[in-house]
């Protein structure tokens, strides 16, 4: 395998190092990765870290440490929908654990398999930082909220037809506002702009 980075990545890569000190080329190891990885098909070769240790002129072991210590940068090939399932405390419980497994039964595969057509594959992963929407799960870059079972293996259906769902909330809330018709923070703003406290002498 072989490895070179476009002309068009080149000239993203020089835009992080140029934010830089020229002894300081290793702090843009993250972006560099991100755009291997992107470049790459979701996931990064020995050929790879090579190349991004030859940009940033450190060695490939380095680079390789950090590849292995992120959970969103892969060492082996993924799937086309990458389907991470948040495990950590508030999604594991609001049934993360059951989506994993509905995940695990609908494409028969285990925890970081790859389907035989290379749609998809599954891993759990730690905090997606949507807690109060728990469970969560990212396929990609995107992620999806609200879940139940259902919901997600409809989801998945929809990849696998070639349609990627809208994002967020399978519930349709928007960003972490109360679901029905309870009291939020913007009609309680409102409320309080029409009816000062204090009476008149307060408006005065």
């Amino acid at each position: 395998m072989s490895f070179s980075f476009t002309k068009e990545n080149q000239k993203q890569i020089e835009k992080y190092l140029g934010k830089y000190p020229k002894d300081r080329r290793q702090s843009a190891l993250l972006p560099l990765l991100d755009i291997a990885q992107r470049q790459n098909g979701g996931w990064l070769s020995m050929p790879a870290l090579e190349a991004v240790a030859e940009v940033i002129g450190i060695a490939t072991l380095k680079v390789y440490e950090v590849a292995s210590f992120y959970t969103m940068f892969h060492l082996k090939p993924v799937g086309k929908y990458n389907v991470q399932v948040c495990g950590t405390t508030p999604c594991m419980l609001r049934g993360a654990e059951g989506l994993k497994e509905a995940c695990h039964k609908h494409l028969g595969v285990g925890d970081k398999e790859v389907t035989k057509d290379g749609l998809f594959s599954i891993e759990e992963v730690e905090c997606l930082g949507a807690c109060v929407n728990a469970p969560v799960v990212q396929i990609n870059d995107d992620l999806f909220e609200d879940l139940d079972a259902p919901a997600l293996l409809a989801i998945l259906d929809q990849c696998k037809a070639g349609k990627m769902p809208k994002p967020l909330s399978a519930k349709g809330r928007t960003s972490a506002a109360p679901f029905e018709d309870k009291p939020n923070l913007f009609a309680a703003t409102e409320k309080m702009v029409k009816k000062p406290r204090g009476g008149k002498d307060a408006a005065k």
